[in-house]
């Protein structure tokens, strides 16, 4: 049976103490037993800069939020509910001579004033070694409930080291607050990330379980016990009702906002990339033993002011970012899709069915590799899980495939071509999900595919064009599709010149919309 690390953080050990005035005001002031606290709350954001030619998010406006509030009331605290780290752009681009991994976010949330984070699945998509410096670099606390590091047959917390010191990720946090007049509340916290990424160097414990446990150790000693959580609106559904004395829920994982209200405990979510903010108010009454919430969404837009000093970590990024970009044959900030409906990139979406966006991605590749009779991509090339709204940049093709990778052009049987895209079907769900051209069909009747309307032959020799990556055999399910299958009958050279768009198919994309 799994060991289970369950740390209790003693009041004696409070490290994070907010204090508004000091017991000499309290001394002018009696204390009524009566304070409030703010939780600025943001989820799911993988884009320190604005999207939309800067006029929604960023993390510079995400830090104004903060100040605002809290120059109204000094105990307001800014959450990150999961998934900042990894899906992004960035982690496919070098920074003296090594990956960036979110070190861009994480000094943006630095510069924004963080405070609390817990992981998102995202977290660990990053090697163990980059997420470790990660942590060391991050000035805000972390709280992982049901996360923990596994080396070999070790289970233990993670560890954040840096010069201030060496201190385990607690699985529960208890924090002080005081007011003006001298009103304490202890706020205990619980982080849970569904078990979903199955990194090697992660091992999880049953996030319900965690939770029960946590909450029954700290509700006694607690004014308020707050959940945030990186899981399904179902789950957390499920744990308001498991805990119905939790004093707010403040989640993340969907991208598009969710609010709801479960007995007496409300379950927030913001939109994604910092589109909004969730602002919640509690108001204790601890003679009264009360507790009121308000939870308030909040847009995060140009009514928003960009703070100056998380800005200039922002644009020391974007200068990385840029060169980069530029290197690779990008002009990141020119529109390629002025108006028209949102691209639909959601990972729930793109992996389970075509989308606006595949058939566009799909049509690229045609347009870029004319001769192919078939042209295919796993839907976990596609990373943006979000809804790109118009005007569409260059930037934002970038950012939704961030590994990039050629087109790769492939004489193939029948016979391969038919077992690539039945697994393809099978993949429903999850990254190794295909995407195809839409003359090519699947009759779940005759159990045929058909192209063209025509059966594909198994004898017959097919010229295929397909994401580069996808020939490697790293695909789910697909280590048969390498340059060895004996039903390869012909791998073309690899195309590296820029000016050929099957070079990269963010260029074939890029340069398919500019002519729309």
């Amino acid at each position: 049976m799994k060991k289970l690390l369950i740390h209790f953080c003693l009041l004696s050990s409070l490290v994070f103490i907010s204090c508004s005035g000091s017991r000499k005001n309290a001394l002018d002031k009696k204390e009524n037993g009566k304070i409030e606290l703010v939780f600025v709350q943001v989820n799911d954001v993988y884009e320190i800069a604005p999207l939309e030619e800067g006029k929604v998010g960023g993390m510079a406006r995400v830090a104004t939020l903060k100040q605002q509030y809290a120059a109204k009331n000094p105990n307001t605290f800014l959450l990150m509910a999961g998934d900042f780290l990894s899906p992004s752009v960035y982690n496919s681009l070098k920074y003296e001579g090594k990956r960036i991994r979110g070190k861009q976010m994480v000094e943006a949330m630095n510069a924004a004033g963080m405070d609390i984070a817990i992981f998102g699945n995202h977290e660990f998509d990053i090697s163990e070694s980059e997420l470790q410096e990660r942590i060391n670099e991050s000035k805000f606390k972390w709280v992982a409930s049901n996360s923990f590091q596994k080396k070999g047959n070790v289970v233990s917390a993670f560890v954040k080291k840096n010069s201030e010191g060496s201190g385990s990720l607690p699985e529960n946090y208890i924090m002080a607050v005081t007011d003006a007049d001298g009103t304490t509340a202890y706020v205990g916290f619980i982080g849970l990330t569904l078990p979903f990424n199955k990194a090697s160097y992660v091992d999880y414990a049953d996030p319900f379980f965690m939770a029960d446990t946590l909450y029954n150790r700290m509700k006694d000693i607690c004014d308020v016990v707050v959940a945030i959580t990186h899981q399904s609106m179902e789950d957390d559904i499920a744990l308001a009702k498991r805990l119905p004395g939790l004093a707010a829920i403040i989640g993340g994982h969907e991208h598009d906002m969710r609010f709801q209200k479960v007995g007496e405990v409300y379950i927030t979510k913001a939109h994604a990339n910092a589109r909004s903010a969730y602002i919640v108010k509690m108001q204790i009454n601890k003679r009264k033993h009360q507790l009121k919430v308000k939870p308030k969404l909040q847009m995060i837009d140009e009514s928003v002011a960009i703070d100056p000093a998380t800005d200039a970590v922002v644009q020391k990024w974007t200068d990385i970012a840029n060169k980069n970009y530029a290197s690779l044959g990008f002009d990141a900030q020119k529109v390629v899709m002025q108006n028209g409906v949102p691209l639909d990139g959601r990972e729930t979406q793109v992996r389970s069915e075509p989308t606006n966006f595949t058939k566009m991605i799909v049509s690229s590749m045609q347009a870029a590799a004319p001769l192919a009779d078939v042209a295919i991509i796993n839907a976990g090339a596609i990373r943006v899980d979000d809804m790109l709204q118009a005007p569409v940049t260059q930037y934002d093709i970038i950012r939704s495939l961030p590994f990039g990778g050629g087109i790769t052009e492939v004489d193939m049987k029948g016979s391969l071509l038919i077992k690539v895209l039945t697994t393809g079907l099978k993949n429903k769900g999850i990254g190794g999900f295909l995407h195809y051209n839409s003359d090519l069909v699947y009759n779940a009747d005759t159990k045929l595919w058909l192209l063209k309307s025509q059966p594909i032959d198994a004898t017959k020799t097919y010229h295929v064009a397909l994401l580069d990556f996808l020939m490697t055999g790293g695909e789910a399910n697909m280590d048969f599709l390498t340059p060895k299958n004996p039903d390869v009958v012909k791998m073309y050279p690899v195309i590296t010149d820029a000016t050929d768009s099957r070079s990269d198919l963010r260029l074939a994309i890029v340069r398919y919309m500019e002519k729309l």
